[in-house]
Order: structure tokens, then C-alpha cells, then sequence
């Protein structure tokens, strides 16, 4: 007699505790609500607290525009060309893009250190609170710096209180932007600072001192190559060389002619700095917001984790 087969369907064991109950989820945020009011409400005023603390920053910009094409007329290297092979004279290759050259010029620290020794920014950049609206000047620090003396004061070690070249530089990049359009070639430079007048008495400066600085190397460039070309042709009795070394001599005074004629020699500007009226930074409400949100996130998390404990302590 046939017994009927018995088919076992093997069940899948069901775990309760790995679903999440939305209703338990909902009941467990609601149980630590002062916890998530408490983190919120403290968080909102750190926050609040904190952006105040800031002071206002204000940013004046310059548009700037390339004085010279890409370009602009060949070196002396260039020109030289069969005249160099012939004498036996390496001047290297031509000169690199001059406004290329300016920007990084620009931000380097040997021309940063001579800007800010030149235009006294020792005591601003290192050496100042803030900025008073009302008397238009700069509240000093007197626990770094005496203005009665004109003095570096020291440290409880004994250790002077005065920057260093590098500690100078390091403070004004952080004032100092420097950007460029990719499209049409337009430099924005820019300079922060709590002093809206000072922020734009930088900006022009600056702008400035990188024209003439450009300006003078450019000078100093034609004027030794000037000389060097007036020594070859001291040497040479060789008439189509000398006719050669004349025209040279020609186009390198042309060019400190030129140079000593512009007013704006490597960038030219378009749109001025003015005094800022607005602030750029900081952004307080957008600070409040976020440490608002960031107490709720961590009063959430916290619920949570204390809601963990207890449920496992409850299971063992």
C-alpha cells in the first residue's frame, strides 16, 4: 500500500527586529523631543553667537585687461637669429607671455615683501583689532604693538612679537584674489578687508606697483641689451653687421621709449576699485542656518543611539 509522500516546504525564518516599524521610529523621536530641542536650541545660538563674533569683511575688485597683445613684438632673440649663429653669441629663447608673467609676478612673495614694506602694511596686516567706522582708523592691538613707541612688544618667553617677511606675505594672501576669465582674457584682482577704504587703497596700489615693477625690469632688460649690442659693435669693422647691430639698437630704445610712455604698462583698468558699502563676508544667517541644522541632525542621532542602548539592554 502506497503512503502518500510528504513534501516539507522549508520556511524562511522571519526576523521582526530587521523591519523597520515607521509608527516605533515616529514614537521614538517623540519620546527625546527635549533631547532634539535641547541640541537645536543651543546649537542656534552657538551659531548665532559665533556669526556675530565675526567682524564685517568688505571686498573691493579691479577689472583688468592685458596692456599688451599676446605676443607683442619679437625679442632680441628672436631678431638676432643668423646674427647670433654667425658671432657665436646664445641669447636663449624668446620672452614668455608678459602677462602671464605679471600675474605670477604678482603673487610672488619677493614682490608682496617689497609691496608691503614699501606701502607700511606691517602694522595693519599684523598688529590691529579692527577697524573703527567712527574715527576712520585702525583700533591697534596693544598687547603686540605700541604706537607711542613704535615698538614690537614681547611675548612672555621673551620672544619678539615682530612678523617675519614670510608671516607678512602668509597674512596678505589672505586678503589678496587674484582670477582670471578664460573666455576673454579679464583679470579680476581683489583685496579684503575690514577697512572698506583701505580695501580699495590696496586694490589701487597694488595695481600700480605691478604696472611699474613690470615696467622697470622691462627698462632695465632693453637698457643691458642696449649695452651689449653697443660693445659688439665697438668690435665688429664688418659694415653689414654693424648696419645690423644699429637696427637693434633702434628697436631696443623703442622700446624703453614706449615703456616710459604708458601710464599702464602691463594691465590696463577697466573698471576701477570704489569703496565697498556692502559687506561681502561673513554671511551670518547662512552660519545660523547651518549650525541650527546641525543641532537638529545631532539630537536626532543622539535619540537614537540612547533608544539603541536601552533596546539592547532591555533584550539581555
Amino acid at each position: 500500500m502506497n503512503q502518500p509522500v510528504m513534501t516539507q516546504t522549508a520556511e524562511q525564518p522571519y526576523y521582526p527586529d530587521d523591519e523597520i516599524d515607521l509608527r516605533e521610529l515616529f514614537a521614538t523621536l517623540w519620546r527625546g523631543k527635549w533631547i532634539i530641542i535641547l541640541f537645536t536650541f543651543v546649537f542656534a545660538v552657538a551659531g548665532v553667537a559665533y556669526a556675530l563674533s565675526k567682524p564685517n569683511i568688505y571686498q573691493a575688485s579691479v577689472l583688468l585687461a592685458p596692456a599688451q597683445s599676446e605676443g607683442s613684438g619679437p625679442s632680441i632673440s628672436g631678431q638676432l637669429g643668423g646674427l647670433a649663429s654667425l658671432a657665436g653669441i646664445n641669447l636663449g629663447g624668446g620672452g614668455g607671455n608678459t602677462t602671464t608673467m605679471a600675474k605670477e609676478v604678482l603673487q610672488s612673495r619677493a614682490f608682496l615683501t617689497d609691496f608691503i614694506h614699501r606701502h607700511n602694511l606691517t602694522v595693519p596686516l599684523m598688529a590691529t583689532e579692527g577697524w573703527s567706522m567712527a574715527r576712520e582708523e585702525w583700533v591697534i592691538n596693544k598687547e603686540v604693538y605700541n604706537p607711542e613707541t613704535g615698538g614690537w612688544l614681547s611675548d612672555e618667553d621673551g620672544k619678539s612679537l615682530k612678523p617675519t617677511d614670510w608671516d607678512l606675505v602668509k597674512a596678505f594672501k589672505e586678503h589678496l584674489s587674484v582670477s582670471e576669465n578664460k573666455d576673454n582674457g579679464m583679470i579680476t584682482l581683489s583685496i579684503k578687508s575690514q577697512s572698506p577704504p583701505v580695501a580699495q587703497d590696496w586694490a589701487e596700489k597694488i595695481v600700480h606697483d605691478i604696472n611699474e615693477h613690470m615696467r622697470e625690469q622691462d627698462v632695465k632688460e632693453a637698457e643691458a641689451r642696449i649695452a651689449y649690442l653697443e660693445e659688439k659693435l665697438s668690435e665688429t669693422n664688418i659694415a653689414g653687421m654693424q648696419q645690423v647691430f644699429y637696427q637693434l639698437i633702434e628697436s631696443e630704445t623703442r622700446t624703453v621709449m614706449l615703456a616710459n610712455a604708458q601710464d599702464e604698462y602691463v594691465f590696463e583698468t577697466v573698471d576701477p576699485a570704489v569703496v565697498p558699502q556692502e559687506k561681502s563676508e561673513p554671511k551670518r544667517a547662512l552660519i545660523a542656518i547651518v549650525a541650527t541644522m546641525l543641532g537638529g541632525m545631532l539630537g536626532v542621532f543622539t535619540v537614537f543611539v540612547i533608544a539603541f542602548i536601552r533596546s539592547g539592554k532591555e533584550r539581555n
